[in-house]
This record gives structure tokens, sequence and C-alpha cells, in this order.
């Protein structure tokens, strides 16, 4: 990108270079669902039209933004800035789930929604999150995966069909 750019738009690069050091000057993470934002606490946690029972644990804002764009889930989100990989050296303590702990159990949290990625990484994360916060008395579940909408069986792999089969609903 950064080749594309300074060869093809040097104006665009030097716009992407400004933006970046704006960012770097004023965003910051908010205090209660750790995702970017200029404020101590963003826009989201502070609506009063979303459900404060509801919280969405995702690996980073990037996510959130994807599970915003749903319009499925009115509740907040916590967001984690990563996930569990041991072999990189990245375990609870630097995901700082002390923080997560503390916000799932204000005392407004009834259900923590785990949203995860579907990678051996987001599986351990969901895991060890998953019975952490049981632990507690807090509800917990995890968001379904499966076939895509419009899929089509022949072009989906083994492993998602047998999940999907798996994860069946009544209808």
């Amino acid at each position: 990108m950064a080749y594309h750019l300074l060869q093809r738009d040097p104006g665009g690069a030097g716009r992407l270079a400004s933006a970046l050091d704006h960012a770097l000057k004023t965003l910051r993470r908010c205090a209660r669902c750790n995702t970017f934002t200029e404020d101590v606490v963003c826009d989201r946690c502070l609506s009063p039209r979303r459900d404060s029972s509801l919280l969405c644990v995702v690996e980073m804002p990037v996510d959130l933004n994807t599970m915003e764009q749903t319009h499925a889930f009115n509740g907040l989100y916590y967001v984690l800035m990563g996930r569990l990989s041991p072999l990189d050296g990245i375990g609870p303590r630097e995901l700082a789930f002390d923080r997560l702990l503390a916000r799932a159990n204000d005392g407004a949290v009834r259900e923590v929604v785990l949203a995860t990625n579907f990678t051996n990484e987001g599986e351990a994360t969901a895991h060890y999150l998953a019975e952490m916060l049981r632990a507690r008395g807090l509800k917990v579940s995890r968001i379904a995966r499966g076939l895509p909408v419009g899929g089509e069986l022949e072009y989906s792999d083994a492993a998602t069909v047998a999940q999907a089969f798996i994860e069946r609903r009544d209808y």
C-alpha cells in the first residue's frame, strides 16, 4: 500500500500519514469497553438505547464494527485487543482479563456473549473466558457458526457443514 501511494498518489500518502498522526495523538481506549475513542468513555457505552444487561466480547475493534453492521445486537461490548496465544506470549494478563471481569461483574450485566473468532486461539480464548465468567455466576453464550446465508452445501467445506449440523436448532 505504501509503495502504491508513494508511486501513484503522493497526496493520498500525505493525507494517510496525517490521519494516522492525528489518530495517534487523539485516540485512547474507552474506560468501559476498551475500544478506541477520543473520549474517556465512548458514545456507544454512554448510549441509553443499548441493553446494558448484554455484554458481547470480541477480539478486536474491527470485530466490534462487524457486529454493529449486522444490527442484530443492541447490547454493549468489551474488546479484548487480541486473543490468547501462548506461543506468542499472550496470556490472560496481556489481554487484561481482570478488566473484563470487573466490567462483567458491574451488577448490570446478566449475559456475556462470546464472539471471538473460530480459530484455535479464538476458541481457546472463548473457552477460558466461559469458565472464568460462569464461575462468577454469569450466563455465558457463544455466537453460532455454520453455513453462510445464501451458501450452498456443495461449495462448503466438511468441517463447516459438520458444525452446522451439530449446532442445528428446532424449526
